[in-house]
């Protein structure tokens, strides 16, 4: 900024009217000029001042700095999550269908155990692990009881011969032998018994009707036909029986098993050993390898044909 002039000065050192007069004149151009100056700083300080941030009320509270203005921040955008997996398409039962048999029930408790076990107990948990396993590869599974109930041989076979395409696996636990092992059976008919019968050759048997001819079936024979791919069905389990229960033979046996004697299609009877020397556990624990097992076998058999939807 320009220095000011001291006029006082000039005003003293006049000597003469008309050198006051002169000096009068530059004292009052000097005061006026004084004036310009002093309203140019004035106008720089406001020009100053209103350069400086706004700050609201609350800010000049005695000895808070000046606060800059608050930055808005993006939210931040959290990750997307990953699609789902779709869900595994369910199969649509086709093929045979599979009647699984928990053998014994209601005061038929079959072979007992320690502490009040009961075959018929264990076979019914079995089944329904084998259950399970079947359906889940695409096979539609009926059950010939799914309580405490003693459907009878009759009724047991009826289940299975009310279908044309049908495999019947019955289920049992032996009262003695090695724990830990596992037989299949197929049913071998006494040798006595004619080839050729029908409702007159056998009197008070009851007979069925074979759904693949016209030709009457004692009851108790309708198994005869389907010998040899029960026997088939029978050897292809056990040798999945043979390696997953260590132990076990690797054939299967024939024997007299009036369960399976009325049944029209492929037959077989499992017993795993044994109620006597075994544990609730490990009985129950028996459920998932068996079900393989016999899933194994039986798709070796016939595989199912379901479509996915």
């Amino acid at each position: 900024m320009p220095k000011s002039v001291d006029c006082k000065e000039l005003a003293h050192g006049a000597t003469t009217r008309q050198a006051r007069a002169a000096r009068t004149v530059s004292a009052m151009f000097c005061a006026v000029r004084n004036s310009f100056f002093s309203i140019a700083s004035i106008l720089t300080v406001t020009a100053a001042l209103l350069a400086l941030p706004v700050r609201t009320a609350h800010s000049f509270q005695e000895g808070e700095p000046p606060t800059a203005p608050p930055q808005t921040t993006q939210p931040q955008q959290q990750p997307a999550a990953p699609p789902s997996a779709a869900p595994a398409p369910t199969p649509v039962p086709s093929g045979p269908v599979i009647v699984l048999d928990p053998a014994h029930g209601g005061t038929d408790t079959g072979a007992r155990g320690e502490g009040g076990l009961a075959e018929k107990d264990i076979v019914l948990q079995l089944a329904r692990a084998v259950r399970d396993q079947l359906m889940r590869r695409g096979y539609r599974v009926l059950m010939t009881r799914s309580d405490d109930s003693n459907p009878s041989y009759d009724d047991r076979a009826a289940v299975v011969n009310a279908h044309r395409d049908v495999i019947f696996i019955s289920l049992h636990i032996a009262s003695t032998g090695t724990p830990g092992t596992a037989r299949a059976y197929y049913d071998q008919l006494p040798s006595a018994l004619p080839q050729q019968f029908g409702a007159a050759t056998v009197p008070g048997i009851k007979p069925i009707v074979p759904q693949s001819t016209n030709t009457l079936v004692a009851w108790d024979q309708a198994q005869r036909p389907y010998l040899d791919v029960s026997h088939h069905l029978a050897d292809l389990i056990q040798i999945q029986l043979a390696q997953t229960f260590s132990g076990s033979p690797v054939a299967s046996s024939g024997a007299a098993i009036r369960t399976l004697r009325s049944v029209m299609g492929p037959a077989v009877a499992i017993e795993i050993s044994s109620i006597s020397g075994s544990t609730p556990d490990a009985l129950n624990g028996a459920g998932g390898p068996l079900s393989t097992a016999i899933a194994n076998g039986i798709g070796a058999l016939r595989p199912p044909t379901a479509e996915v939807r």
